[in-house]
């Protein structure tokens, strides 16, 4: 879901200090590069130490047959569902835990997190109003009618806030199913004055109200290897963790209403007029979009409030969740498009009231065709029959199909920032049928793993679109302004949903500029792709944790990343490397090396300085003869040296001379001459280590360029240094030119020559003579054995 930036201060949630185990923390050094060890759950049948699904994954699954009546005139929806849930893990079930997520709009039966509150500046009317205690029932929020079993006996249930657990009538063995009914009814909210991702929208001029359908029905929590059942609270934010299964669904609402959902619409031939039957078979092989409802028609329809009901009936596999929209204001256009890796095709198709119009019939449907395409060549090939964009005033995402923003003014004209947030909206919803409707990962616990990743490939889609799209997020500059934020204003990445202060940057920006450093800076394109491929399609249709996902881009490249995933998901510190310093030498050419005069004595006997307590022991055992007693042919000089039996004067001093370089010859002269080396001096003042780029700018006008690993910090997180050899003067060095790694102050990464900063030294250079000797001789040094005159 794309949250705007100006709900996200609405939020005040206190942050969590993410685990960060160090094994020598009181060092400059060692700590930014450890593994992250048991930091991670250690691995199992279940989950690979890869990061693969292991030999005994499992995951449960739900089917779902609903029947849905919409009341427009009490705006009300009437449902009915059997379920039927499949145990496929090892453990027996006595109960089984539903979601109700409508009752978050309930202000008696939500999660009951509440936020601080201050008395405000001003107030509208509206906020203006009598404190009630205790609270008075608004009306929302979900009315169970009948919870049976398959025969219809009455099932035990309890309902806490916006859980539901049913307390089975026998235990649900490992491979069995059980089938279950429940009868429920709920207002719909106004979504546009309560919020949320549910409900309707009204239209003043024309009296219509146009209807998102989600979060609609009881739906089944995620029980799991790694957590058991997923039952936290839904508070409005973190999103959803949800099984796999098969939907029949039937939606009865006005006849004048269009219907779009999850999944294919089986009786078309019944529920839309001849013209439009054709229209939408003509769309099937069409690649332009093709009006399936006019916009005549829905203007039309709009006039006329019709008091028949007509009923849609859709079907859906495979998928983890089922949404849909009802309106008769709706001008409906789609056309064909082929998923080129897996041949599939698939119906891209928009719903938009004429309020849209100018935007959504020009690009809504083929942003749609676009983003399955990309999202397709960088994770899986999309799977699905229909992918659907439904302009509603905001941003939500379901299996294929999602609501998205973005209207004209009323002579039809538009913004540009319209125009780009409403293609940014539609490629980030329809990407999230990748992430994570396929690649399915717990979203109550870890908004990264679905915002943050679909953000990251959002990005990606949206420079294929246009290169000169102005992204939001993604590039490394944008994440800035939230690094610099101070240390009590942040929370790592690995914080759950609900403590996150800044949502937006947190979930959705840090976690996809991230990764896009991961791509461009650190492990380069070929090998991140191969690795977030790999990732995608060992999860697809499985429930993915994040230590699936990190151990897979390390498994897929063969890049060792554990001090990433520590500095910037499970850490709070930015990037701030800084030129502390530039050492600028010339060589001296002129240079006569010395000979130096080295004196010594001949070596003692080799003697431990502590007689430990082994080694008495094993002369005191007469069990143990040492074999060097035994064998006299091992027996040398140093063996009696050793112990007293050889004689040699360790006090005479002796002497050799080091005489191993010499001057540069002419030629050697002209080829250095030119010569200067610049020593970089370089601070880490922020914490987080990244990879040094440089970028050198020569005084004839020429550059280069030069990139170290970030494990150049792995011996000293604080200071390093970098020595560099050229033969023509440096007028400037800048540190990471191009922005690649988010480093919040740019100031300290500039160094010209003559600036600030600088020191000028010279240094001696020679020829390395060829030596004389053998690997492990003693160099000139008179030994032992030669001091005695002995040669055994």
């Amino acid at each position: 879901m794309k949250l705007k930036v100006t709900l996200l201060s609405a939020f005040a949630y206190i942050g969590l200090t993410a685990q960060n185990i160090q094994n020598n923390p009181g060092s400059n050094h060692g700590n930014k590069f450890e593994q992250l060890g048991t930091i991670l759950p250690t691995p199992n049948i279940y989950r690979a130490a890869s990061g693969a699904p292991g030999q005994g994954y499992w995951q449960n699954r739900a089917d779902y047959e609903i029947s849905a009546y919409l009341d427009e005139d009490k705006r009300n929806l009437k449902g009915s569902e059997t379920v039927t849930y499949y145990n496929n893990s090892p453990d027996d079930l006595d109960y089984i835990w539903l979601q109700l997520d409508e009752n978050q709009q309930s202000n008696i039966k939500n999660a009951d997190y509440d936020n601080s509150s201050t008395l405000p500046r001003m107030a509208s009317d509206q906020q203006l109003r009598t404190t009630d205690l205790p609270a008075k029932d608004n009306g929302y929020g979900v009315n169970l009618e009948k919870v049976t079993d398959a025969s219809g006996n009455n099932l035990k249930y309890v309902v806490n806030k916006t859980m539901m657990r049913i307390d089975l009538p026998k235990i649900l063995k490992k491979g069995e199913k059980f089938v279950f009914k429940i009868d429920w009814n709920y207002n719909i909210p106004n979504r546009i004055a309560k919020g949320g991702r549910g409900g309707y929208e009204n239209f003043p001029e024309d009296g219509n109200d146009l209807y998102t359908m989600t979060q609609w029905y009881p739906r089944m929590c995620v029980y799991s290897d790694f957590q058991g059942w997923q039952n936290h609270q839904f508070t409005g934010r973190g999103e959803f963790a949800l099984v796999f299964g098969n939907f029949k669904v039937s939606m009865n609402v006005p006849a004048d209403h269009v219907v779009g959902g999850t999944g294919e619409c089986k009786n078309y031939e019944q529920v839309l007029s001849s013209d439009q039957l054709a229209r939408y078979r003509k769309a099937q092989n069409a690649n332009e979009p093709v009006e399936i409802v006019t916009l005549d028609e829905a203007k039309k329809a709009e006039k006329n409030h019709s008091k028949q009901r007509k009923t849609w009936t859709f079907e859906a596999s495979n998928v983890r969740d089922f949404a849909w929209t009802s309106s008769r204001k709706f001008v409906w256009d789609g056309m064909s498009v082929t998923i080129p890796e897996n041949n599939n095709k698939v119906m891209a198709m928009s719903f938009y009231p004429k309020e849209s119009y100018g935007l959504y019939r020009k690009y809504s449907t083929k942003a749609v065709a676009h983003t399955i395409k990309t999202y397709s060549e960088f994770t899986i090939p999309y799977p699905y029959p229909v992918a659907q964009s439904v302009e509603a005033a905001n941003g939500m995402e379901y299996p294929m199909i999602c609501f998205n923003y973005g209207r004209t003014e009323k002579d039809g004209t538009y913004s540009e920032g319209i125009k780009n947030g409403m293609l940014g909206v539609i490629i980030h919803e329809v990407g999230h049928n990748f992430f994570p409707m396929i690649i399915n990962s717990d979203e109550r616990q870890w908004s990264w793993m679905d915002e943050g990743l679909n953000t990251f490939v959002e990005y990606l889609t949206e420079e294929k679109w246009d290169n000169k799209f102005p992204s939001k997020r993604g590039p490394a500059w944008t994440i800035v302004d939230y690094m610099k934020l101070p240390k009590d204003q942040l929370e790592p990445i690995m914080t759950n949903s609900e403590n996150i202060t800044h949502f937006g940057p947190n979930a959705y920006s840090k976690p996809a500029t991230g990764l896009n450093i991961l791509r461009e800076t650190i492990m380069g394109r070929e090998l991140f792709d191969k690795a977030f491929k790999t990732y995608s399609k060992r999860w697809a249709f499985k429930h993915p944790e994040p230590a699936d996902f990190f151990r897979t881009m390390e498994d897929a490249s063969g890049e060792d990343l554990d001090w990433f995933w520590r500095g910037w998901f499970y850490g709070t510190d930015p990037v701030d490397i800084a030129i502390e310093k530039v050492t600028i030498a010339t060589p001296d050419l002129d240079a006569v090396p010395k000979s130096n005069e080295v004196k010594y004595k001949v070596d003692k006997p080799v003697q431990n300085d502590f007689e430990d307590i082994s080694k008495i022991r094993n002369r005191e055992d007469k069990n143990i003869t040492f074999y060097v007693d035994k064998d006299k042919d091992v027996q040398d000089f140093y063996y009696r040296y050793d112990r007293g039996q050889e004689k040699v004067d360790t006090n005479k001093e002796y002497s050799f001379k080091v005489d191993n370089m010499a001057s540069l010859d002419t030629k050697d002269k002209e080829k250095f001459k030119n010569i200067t080396a610049y020593q970089i001096d370089f601070a880490n003042k922020g914490g987080l280590v990244m990879p040094i780029i440089l970028e050198f700018t020569f005084e004839d006008g020429s550059k280069l360029h030069d990139k170290s690993s970030a494990q150049i910090w792995r011996h000293d997180e604080e200071k390093v240094s970098k020595t560099y050899y050229f033969n023509k003067k440096v007028k400037s060095i800048q540190l990471d030119p191009m922005r690649e790694t988010a480093d919040i102050d740019t100031s300290n990464n500039f160094w010209s020559d003559g600036g600030s900063g600088s020191e000028s030294s010279k240094f001696q250079v020679f020829k390395q003579k060829q030596q004389d000797g053998i690997r492990g001789g003693a160099n000139g040094k008179v030994n032992p054995m030669q001091a005695a005159g002995k040669k055994n």
